[in-house]
């Protein structure tokens, strides 16, 4: 086989590149060692800038999205046991997020995908990628107990922290910056309405909260725990007894009650890898960078690679300008540490990590930034989204 582009992982990053190039005539194959199902089972965070809401739309996939999504106009910070407001209006030039599942993001694009005709390839193994510095680099997969190998120009590498892409750059090539966070969030799922209309990030005298949902009937729910607990050992109703009582009493009454549709504990950490280009591969998303859920950034970092990539790859094919590859890492880049600082700010603020002199100054921090038309402002323009830079 040979294509121009070969994109390893089908998660929302990997097909949104992939609708992407498919509409601007640039061929591409999608490789994916899961099966369809196992993809869309990944729960994950629904709070997407307008960035990657415009790309979505760019791809031609967001009739869904438009329709059912829920634009939010503000963020709710908790603390002290009062709940203050970010007027993203207001504080960030009218900007706005929008609540929609990353889940059904991924459901749109598979659909998308299937519809056009390009092709996918799930349940694949031993993915190999060959002289990604050369000129001319390989890709080879097992399927079926078959081996393949695709020649293509350039290749994606959205296939997240523990697939093959960042590992084919060397080892002496990359540096990798991580800081790990001693809590994990515990998530819970439920069919029953949000307890407010935008989210409630909080910290209280019994640790962090957040109230986020994925629709006016769906909530998504979170506290912070030690990293040596279990899942099994939260029952529904331990769960929700314990969010109760980190809730300040003015919206306590408001929090419906039901039965869990998933729960799960996520470890809270910091990662990036530099560069996140080696030749003609470039790595995309989280197979790059990770960051703490505080800030809703994970999946709108990835969207930002995307964005760059996608320019980058018109810039070759449509200009004739190869030469416009050497500029992703640092544009990815300088997006990326802007993220990851304000995700570990928000992070510190919103936990006590065991320090009493620490959390004294992050509720200082807090009252400060969310008392203040300057703080608020810097909340405000970063929780919505730096803007893209241009690709030249």
């Amino acid at each position: 086989m040979k294509t121009q582009v070969v994109i390893i992982g089908a998660g929302p990053s990997g097909l949104l590149l992939g609708q992407l190039l498919h509409n601007a005539g640039i061929d591409n194959i999608i490789l994916e060692r899961a099966t369809p199902d196992y993809v869309l089972g990944r729960i994950r965070a629904g709070v997407l800038e307008e960035g990657i809401v415009s790309m979505v739309r760019e791809a031609g996939v967001a009739e869904r999205m438009d329709r059912e999504g829920l634009p939010h106009g503000g963020v709710q910070i908790a603390f002290n046991g009062e709940i203050r407001r970010v007027d993203f209006h207001k504080h960030a030039n009218g900007k706005q997020v929008v609540v929609y599942g990353q889940t059904e993001i991924t459901a749109d694009l598979m659909e998308a995908r299937q519809a056009c005709g390009a092709p996918i390839h799930y349940k694949v193994e031993k993915v190999q990628i060959h002289d990604p510095d050369s000129d001319n680099p390989l890709v080879t997969y097992e399927k079926d107990g078959q081996q393949h190998r695709i020649a293509c120009d350039y290749i994606a590498g959205c296939d997240g922290f523990h697939g093959v892409s960042r590992k084919t750059i060397p080892e002496s090539l990359r540096t990798e910056y991580e800081k790990v966070y001693p809590v994990g969030w515990l998530g819970f799922l439920a069919d029953t309405p949000p307890i407010d209309e935008e989210l409630i990030y909080g910290v209280s005298d019994k640790g962090f909260f957040l109230c986020s949902m994925r629709s006016h009937t769906r909530s998504r729910y979170y506290v912070d725990v030690s990293l040596d607990e279990k899942v099994e050992d939260w029952s529904d109703d331990r769960f929700w007894e314990e969010l109760s009582s980190r809730l300040p009493e003015s919206v306590r009454g408001k929090l419906v009650t039901g039965p869990s549709l998933e729960k799960s504990i996520a470890p809270l950490r910091s990662y990036i890898c530099e560069p996140m280009q080696y030749g003609r591969l470039f790595l995309v998303g989280d197979a790059a960078h990770i960051v703490p859920p505080t800030g809703a950034k994970g999946l709108n970092l990835a969207s930002g690679d995307v964005n760059y990539l996608y320019r980058i790859l018109l810039k070759v094919y449509k200009e004739n300008r190869p030469e416009a590859i050497a500029q992703y890492s640092a544009l990815c880049l300088r997006r990326i540490w802007h993220a990851e600082r304000f995700s570990w700010w928000m992070t510190n603020m919103l936990h006590d990590f065991g320090d009493k002199f620490d959390r004294k100054l992050m509720d200082s921090e807090l009252d400060f930034y969310t008392g203040t038309d300057a703080g608020l402002s810097v909340i405000a323009e970063q929780y919505v989204g730096l803007p893209y830079e241009e690709v030249v």
